[in-house]
């Protein structure tokens, strides 16, 4: 496929036309933020760690019966995607205390919840991506009750996959980000899974294997977001 204008650049990712109007091609950056862009910095080849990661687990998850907007692997940087129209609301789901969740509830970090915890973000780099819930996202038209049901059932598949997946790894999967997009008239998985939108700890030293090493200032960046990758790849 043709990679044809660049059509937006955030912080971890370009996005640039192809010649069919319903496929983009995305290119993973090594530029790494934090606290919503008021902490930035460079990760060597956390691009290629991020591309090629998503792409094999969002193939994994296809299999089990989740759409998403893969479509194919140009380059260890580069991957063409559907096209779509990306829904406003971010949602995180936790399986392990960690971060806000274990600020905002007094918990210590690593406190297991009993079920998964979903949250829902309002997707807002200038509001700083506030914590919502269904009733803002119906009285805003962010989603409709039909879109929101099919996010949060696909949501909580994707978590025990997941869970599931990594375990095999020695991983554990505390929490992670999702986000979902409309491809025509039907929701489908889209953005990342990845070091980036993932806390990953070994489960058996309970080292960090995430961006929460960048956030923290923790070292061992890449050589953690290289584990992860030869982790998945095998």
């Amino acid at each position: 496929m043709e990679k044809r204008e660049q059509l937006y650049e955030g912080k971890a990712k370009k996005v640039f036309a192809t010649e069919n109007p319903d496929y983009v091609i995305v290119s993973y950056k090594d530029d790494a933020t934090a606290f919503n862009g008021l902490k930035k910095g460079t990760i060597a080849e956390k691009g290629e760690v991020n591309n090629r990661v998503s792409n094999y687990l969002f193939a994994m998850l296809e299999k089990h019966g989740i759409p998403t907007h893969l479509e194919k692997e140009l380059s260890p940087r580069e991957t063409v995607v559907k096209k779509v129209s990306i829904v406003p609301v971010e949602v995180v789901v936790r399986n392990i205390a960690a971060g806000s969740l274990a600020k905002r509830l007094g918990l210590d970090e690593g406190t297991l919840m009993s079920q998964p915890v979903l949250e829902y973000y309002y997707k807002s780099d200038e509001l700083g991506d506030p914590l919502i819930n269904c009733s803002h996202i119906y009285a805003c038209d962010f989603a409709t009750k039909e879109e929101m049901a099919a996010i949060a059932d696909y949501s909580l598949k994707v978590n025990q996959l997941l869970i599931d997946f990594f375990k095999e790894l020695n991983i554990t999967l505390v929490d992670f980000k999702l986000e979902f997009g409309r491809f025509h008239g039907k929701i489908i998985l889209a953005d990342e899974i990845s070091p980036d939108t993932c806390r990953l700890w070994d489960s058996r030293t309970g080292e960090k294997l995430d961006k929460d090493r960048f956030r923290r200032d923790l070292g061992g960046v890449e050589e953690a977001y290289q584990e992860i990758l030869k982790r998945v790849l095998g």
